[in-house]
């Protein structure tokens, strides 16, 4: 500096010449290329893209950079959400979906695709209602939401039901198509009647009237020997119509009750026994006789036992008759 605090060389770089005029623009780098924004070293352009470290943005105003709305649409949100909520704990979703059923249901609906019709094939003994009941079907299904394997599923859990098939048929309609076990009897245990197969298997509960015409077996084990009681009622011929039903005493033998008349077998040759009741009854009537009870278990005698009406009169008859060696 001089003596009155200056400087006596400019403060610009010196140019290649050894100097450059005041107020002229400094030279271009040695490089040769123009100033402007600094290039990242050779070493920095080896590194990944993602090693690399970021530019700071522009400096920008954060309110031109947020999307348009968005303020409007985080509160909109923040109302939806608050509305599902309440809507949710006053249970009034619980109705809703009693009602009308979820919503996927209720917007496949909209589009047309409706559980609009049920085709049921194979039913003899069921009920049509019994089957969408047991299916879990009504309007509120809807066909692409709804699952097969789960309505198949609940179906063979119906004890008449032996086998089912559910298919789907685009836009409305789903087909059931079932076979049924055949009921072969009644079975009466501790004062419940049952509708079983003729194997024995327990396939419904008697509910009415559609099963009262079918062979009545009580007692325990009853139901597993149905088969044998059956070839007993062949056997009856023309009295196979009296004949109410059949009871297993003591899981030996049978004994029959036929209008109130118990025909009381042998376990051993029942069917035998049976034809010879046949025999009897065409020959004597002895079924229209005041008895209570006629037992066969004996091959070469029939045992009946009268009613207490019959059996005092025929008490009262004897009495009267005249003893031997005695006159009149």
């Amino acid at each position: 500096m001089d003596g009155g605090g200056r400087f006596p060389e400019p403060l610009t770089a010196p140019g290649p010449a050894g100097g450059a005029a005041a107020g002229s623009h400094a030279p271009a780098p040695a490089s040769g290329r123009p100033a402007g924004p600094r290039q990242p070293s050779r070493l920095m352009r080896r590194l990944p893209r993602f090693l690399r470290p970021r530019r700071s943005s522009v400096a920008v105003p954060i309110e031109q950079r947020l999307p348009a709305l968005l303020g409007t649409g985080l509160l909109l949100g923040f109302f939806g959400v608050v509305g599902i909520a309440g809507f949710g704990a006053s249970g009034a979703y619980t109705v809703l979906l009693a009602q009308a059923g979820r919503p996927v249901d209720m917007l496949a609906r909209a589009a047309g695709f409706g559980l609009d019709k049920v085709t049921i094939t194979g039913i003899a003994q069921l009920h049509a209602r019994e089957i969408l009941h047991a299916a879990g079907l009504d309007q509120r299904n809807s066909l692409p939401f709804l699952s097969v394997a789960e309505v198949r599923e609940r179906l063979s859990q119906v004890p008449l039901i032996a086998s089912v098939s559910v298919r789907k048929i685009y836009p409305n309609e789903l087909l059931v198509t079932l076979t049924e076990r055949q009921p072969s009897a009644l079975w009466q245990r501790n004062g419940e009647i049952a509708v079983i197969s003729a194997d024995g298997r327990e396939i419904d509960r008697m509910r009415d009237g559609r099963f009262a015409a079918l062979p009545l077996v009580v007692g325990e084990e009853a139901n597993l020997r149905t088969r044998e009681y059956l070839d007993l009622l062949e056997a009856a011929g023309p009295l196979k119509e009296r004949i109410k039903a059949g009871t297993l005493v003591s899981g030996r033998r049978w004994t029959l009750k036929l209008d109130g008349i118990d025909i009381r077998l042998p376990e051993e040759g029942a069917r035998e026994a049976m034809t010879r009741l046949v025999r009897l009854e065409a020959e004597s009537r002895l079924l229209a006789k005041d008895i209570i009870a006629v037992d066969l278990r004996m091959p070469d005698r029939v045992v009946v036992r009268l009613t207490e009406e019959a059996a005092a009169a025929r008490q009262e008859a004897q009495k009267k008759k005249p003893k031997k060696g005695t006159e009149t």
